[in-house]
């Protein structure tokens, strides 16, 4: 079975990786603009830069939790695909060996002058940090007003899908919501999310409860 996950921020919430959106979030005291648009890089790229180096630093401290576990083991059966709006590598780490970034990732930069020269990166990335064409390195992440180059890639994932399963992320809010339009008609939605925002009918199937508990009750469906 070909098997569609689209998961956000609420998946790696639980592992400590904070979200934008909470109250004490990692984007407070930060304008989203000023850290997450080219237009903020141009401004004050030190500032910009700090602000990745931070995510980075606590990226590293962090670990998959069930939810991202439970994900990975479905591979042994199906043939799945995680579409994720997260710019963390949990997904990876916990063993998922097929996972799409729609925003980009935060282990890896890129040059601002071949967007295609793009680098495995832990460390702090700091001003003067070239590539070989000597030009500043940025964060590889997909910013406020640039192209989501993968959002075609994950239509057609998502079209060919007999089941799709939809953690972390709102159903109102673009990628997910857009995605799962492309869902033929015979594909069974499961719904992960403390407070949904959609109900349960013959298609779609509402687990109303945190990721790390909900996606192994889903997985264990569909084993």
């Amino acid at each position: 079975m070909r098997i569609a996950v689209l998961t956000g921020a609420g998946v790696s919430a639980e592992s400590g990786i904070k979200t934008f959106r909470d109250s004490d979030g990692l984007w407070e005291g930060h304008d989203v603009m000023e850290v997450a648009s080219p237009e903020g890089f141009a401004r004050n790229p030190e500032a910009v830069l700090d602000f990745y180096n931070q995510r980075r630093r606590q990226l590293l401290t962090v670990q998959p939790n069930a939810a991202h576990i439970a994900l990975a083991t479905l591979e042994k059966n199906h043939d799945v695909t995680i579409i994720t709006q997260n710019v963390d590598d949990l997904h990876e780490r916990a063993g998922s060996t097929n996972v799409i970034h729609l925003h980009g990732e935060l282990l890896k930069v890129r040059s601002t002058y071949d967007e295609g020269l793009i680098f495995d990166w832990k460390k702090d990335l700091n001003l003067g940090d070239f590539c070989e064409h000597n030009h500043q390195l940025r964060p590889h992440i997909v910013w406020f007003g640039e192209m989501v180059p993968m959002i075609e890639v994950a239509v057609e994932i998502v079209e060919k899908a007999d089941a799709i399963i939809i953690v972390g992320t709102s159903m109102q809010v673009y990628p997910a919501a857009g995605l799962v339009q492309y869902a033929k008609n015979g594909a069974h939605i499961y719904f992960v999310d403390p407070k949904p925002s959609i109900s349960e009918n013959k298609r779609i199937s509402v687990f109303a409860e945190n990721a790390s508990t909900g996606v192994p009750k889903v997985v264990e469906l569909l084993k």
